[in-house]
C-alpha cells in the first residue's frame, strides 16, 4: 500500500474534520501558522510557503531578480545531479545555467568541485541541491562563495533535517527551498517552502508568491511601498501590481496538513536515518557498490536508499534484482541533468562531468520511508548481498 502521509489514517481523520468545519480554503490563518511553525523547525527568520517546492524554486529566482541580485545572462552555478525545476527557472528566468560536477562519494557539489568550475567560469550564484539528504562540504562551500562574492542558495527538497557542522541542510546560503510533494520527509500532497533571514527578500518573495500584490505584508510594509509608488487610496491599492510576480499560493488544506504533520518529522527523519544505515551495513560488505562519505554529517535525513555500483554492468544486474522483488527504483534524481532534452534544447553547450556522468550510468534509488516493515527491510536486504539473489 503506497501512503500520501506519516501516520496515513489519523492525517486522513484530521483532514476531513477540518474540511468540514473550514470556512476559508484559500490561502490564510493555517499557511500563516504552519510558515511559523516551519521558522522554528528550520531555525530561520522568515519561511514563505508556496504550492509547490518547483513553484519555491522559481518564486526564489525570480525574487532575486527583482531585487537586482540576479542579473540577466549572468552565470548561476547549479549541482549537475540534480532535478529540472533546478534549473529550468534558470533558462526561463534569462539566466545562464553552468553545471558544477558532483562528487560520486557524497552525491554532491564539493568544494573541490566548485573550485574546479571556477577555474573557467565567472559565477554569480551557485544553486546547489543537497541530494537525496546527503550534502557535501557546505561550511567549505559556503565559505568559498563567501570570499568569491558569490551569492548561495539552497535546494534542500530532499534533505530536510539532515545536519552538517552542526546547522541544518538549508542553513548555509542566503535562502533554500523545500518539497512537501508525496514520499517527501513530510507531506501536504503538493507543497513547498522558501526559508531566508532577510527580510528584504521575504517580502519579495511574498510578492512574487500572489502577483506581485502587496496583499500578505504587514501594514507597515504597505504603507512604505504604496508611498514609494504613489499610490495614493486603498481603492487604488487592490489593483496595484509592484513588480513580477505569479499565482503560486496555497491552500489552506496545504496549511493544515504541514501543521498537522510537522508532529511527525523528527520521528521519520529518526527511522529514515536507521533504515539507511542498515542497508549500509550491508552494502559495505560488497564490492559491487561505493561506499557513501557521510563522516561529515551529524544527522542523515536520507530521502532514499542510494545504489552507486561499481559499473554500468552491476546497475543492471541490480536494477533486475530490485525488479523481481517488486521494489519500484528509480534513477538517480534526473542523473547528470545535462542529458535531459530540455538541457540539450535550451543551451546547446556542453561540459565535462565525469562524477555526474558516473552517477547517471551507474546508479539508482529505491524508497526509504518511515513505514518499511521488518519484510520490507529483510526484501531488500536481499537484493543487496553480493550473489544473492530476492
Amino acid at each position: 500500500m503506497k501512503h500520501a502521509f506519516l501516520e496515513e489514517f489519523e492525517t486522513r481523520k484530521a483532514l476531513s474534520e477540518f474540511i468540514n468545519r473550514a470556512d476559508r480554503f484559500s490561502m490564510g490563518e493555517q499557511c500563516e501558522l504552519f510558515e511559523n511553525k516551519f521558522s522554528h523547525y528550520q531555525g530561520r527568520k522568515h519561511s514563505i510557503l508556496f504550492n509547490s517546492g518547483g513553484s519555491a524554486n522559481l518564486a526564489l529566482i525570480q525574487s532575486l531578480k527583482n531585487l537586482g541580485l540576479l542579473v540577466e545572462k549572468e552565470q548561476i552555478g547549479f549541482s549537475a545531479l540534480t532535478w529540472s525545476t533546478n534549473v529550468m527557472p534558470l533558462f526561463q528566468l534569462g539566466l545562464t545555467p553552468i553545471p558544477v560536477d558532483c562528487s560520486v562519494r557524497t552525491l554532491n557539489v564539493t568544494s573541490k568541485t566548485l573550485m574546479e568550475r571556477l577555474s573557467n567560469a565567472n559565477l554569480s550564484a551557485l544553486f546547489i541541491t543537497n541530494a537525496l539528504g546527503f550534502v557535501g562540504d557546505l561550511e567549505q562551500i559556503a565559505i568559498l562563495c563567501r570570499e568569491r562574492g558569490i551569492l548561495l542558495i539552497e535546494d534542500n527538497c530532499e534533505s530536510l533535517g539532515t545536519i552538517h557542522h552542526q546547522r541544518k541542510a538549508g542553513n548555509f546560503g542566503l535562502a533554500s527551498t523545500f518539497s512537501f510533494f508525496v514520499a517527501h520527509h513530510m507531506s501536504t500532497i503538493e507543497g513547498g517552502m522558501v526559508c531566508t533571514d532577510d527580510q528584504d527578500l521575504a517580502r519579495m518573495l511574498k510578492m512574487v508568491r500572489a502577483n506581485g500584490w502587496d496583499r500578505n505584508l504587514s501594514a507597515v510594509e504597505q504603507q512604505r511601498i504604496r508611498a514609494q509608488h504613489l499610490v495614493k487610496s486603498e481603492f487604488e491599492a487592490k489593483y496595484s501590481f509592484y513588480d513580477l510576480g505569479f499565482n503560486l499560493r496555497p491552500t489552506e488544506i496545504t496549511g493544515f496538513l504541514g501543521n498537522y504533520q510537522l508532529q511527525f518529522l523528527d520521528e521519520n527523519i529518526q527511522k529514515r536515518e536507521a533504515n539507511y544505515l542498515k542497508f549500509e551495513e550491508i552494502m559495505l560488505r560488497n564490492h559491487d557498490f561505493l561506499a557513501l562519505d557521510h563522516d561529515h554529517i551529524e544527522t542523515l535525513s536520507t530521502f532514499a536508499l542510494p545504489v552507486v555500483c561499481a559499473n554500468q554492468e552491476l546497475k543492471n544486474q541490480y536494477l533486475s534484482r530490485f525488479a523481481g522483488a517488486g521494489i519500484e527504483v528509480r534513477p538517480m534524481i534526473a542523473g547528470n541533468i545535462l542529458r535531459q532534452p530540455f538541457f540539450k534544447k535550451y543551451s546547446g553547450v556542453d561540459f565535462d562531468l565525469p562524477g555526474a556522468d558516473f552517477l547517471h550510468d551507474c546508479s539508482f534509488y529505491c524508497g526509504n520511508y518511515p513505514e518499511l516493515t521488518r519484510s520490507d527491510i529483510e526484501t531488500i536486504f536481499g537484493c543487496l548481498y553480493q550473489g544473492g539473489a530476492c
